[in-house]
């Protein structure tokens, strides 16, 4: 395998993440996987014995990942076969496409924006509630903009540093795995009564997986600070006091980073604090966040993920990992 291949799928995939949205959810195979995941999960519950609904909700992870990534290696020797590395390179593409949402998060958060310049306050926490696990009804407009950013510093880590960062070292079924372990994270890895168990190894399996692009994202996202204007020194006092405040072991580096480079202060009402209101909370600082995601984004992109497919290369792993 060239990896000239690999570095112009993502390449053209990652431009694509910037330019275009992603398709209606019934063209596109995350929905087709939440809808899946949906049918399934149901029939899995045991409430009469945790243990056994533990053992079912490992079990279900464990083949649906596994099973999707020897399917996704398969399709890509056919594709070898029949049409060469061109053919590699269009999946891999389409690949990147699907499972980096850097316009699909930018996209998110305008509307809430959008909604608070129209001081449509309803229509705001309506929208955030799509990004966030909380209960938005009665949030004011500073928890609002709080829940924004919080969210677009947290999917930093698990709609684009992750994905790219497993496309990196395992190439598109990489991508592919790590997007469906974040996938069932989402809809079933919660510690309330009914997914407690049957999530419990979802929940287990995306902290490992987020483990290392978290803290590797932070690190990024205080370069992005200096590039954009933002208060890189104080992203750094901020990680190094309160990355360790959230309940996830991971999401508080990316959020307490964002929080320290804007100056301002996250709440999740009851949960977590993160940083010092030195400054207010504002649209502006919004848009700050987006503008730190993106290029947070395109820091990992040249800094990260070429040099670790050229460095795989120089070694001879793609050659073994796909066998050709």
């Amino acid at each position: 395998m060239n990896s000239i291949y690999l570095v112009t799928s993502l390449s053209v995939g990652f431009a694509l993440c910037f330019l275009v949205g992603d398709p209606p959810n019934k063209f596109h195979p995350v929905a087709w996987l939440g809808k899946f995941v949906n049918l399934v999960v149901y029939k899995l519950k045991y409430p009469r014995n945790s243990k056994i609904e533990k053992l079912n909700g490992a079990i279900f992870v464990i083949i649906l990942t596994t099973g999707i990534c020897i399917l996704s290696q398969q399709f890509i020797l056919h594709l070898y076969s029949f049409f060469g590395l061109i053919g590699f390179t269009i999946y891999a593409i389409i690949v990147i496409k699907t499972t980096v949402a850097i316009m699909t998060l930018e996209r998110h958060a305008n509307i809430i924006i959008l909604s608070l310049e129209k001081n449509d306050l309803q229509a705001a926490r309506k929208n955030l509630s799509r990004i966030v696990s909380r209960n938005t009804n009665s949030l004011d407009v500073q928890h609002i903009m709080s829940g924004t950013i919080e969210s677009i510093g947290e999917s930093i880590v698990d709609a684009i540093i992750s994905p790219l960062f497993y496309y990196s070292i395992f190439g598109p079924s990489g991508a592919l795995g790590y997007r469906i372990v974040n996938t069932l994270d989402s809809m079933i890895g919660y510690k309330d009564n009914f997914y407690v168990d049957i999530g419990w190894m979802t929940a287990k399996a995306d902290t490992i997986l987020n483990f290392i692009p978290a803290r590797l994202s932070a690190i990024l996202m205080i370069f992005s600070a200096k590039l954009v204007g933002a208060d890189w020194r104080n992203s750094i006092n901020v990680l190094s006091k309160d990355h360790a405040r959230t309940y996830s072991v991971n999401a508080g580096y990316p959020m307490s980073t964002m929080a320290g480079a804007l100056r301002i202060k996250l709440e999740k009402i009851d949960e977590y604090t993160l940083g010092t209101d030195l400054e207010k909370l504002s649209i502006e600082k919004c848009r700050s966040a987006i503008k730190i995601m993106q290029v947070t984004a395109l820091l990992f992109y040249m800094l990260v993920s070429i040099p670790v497919i050229l460095i795989l290369s120089m070694i001879g792993w793609w050659n073994i990992f796909f066998g050709f």
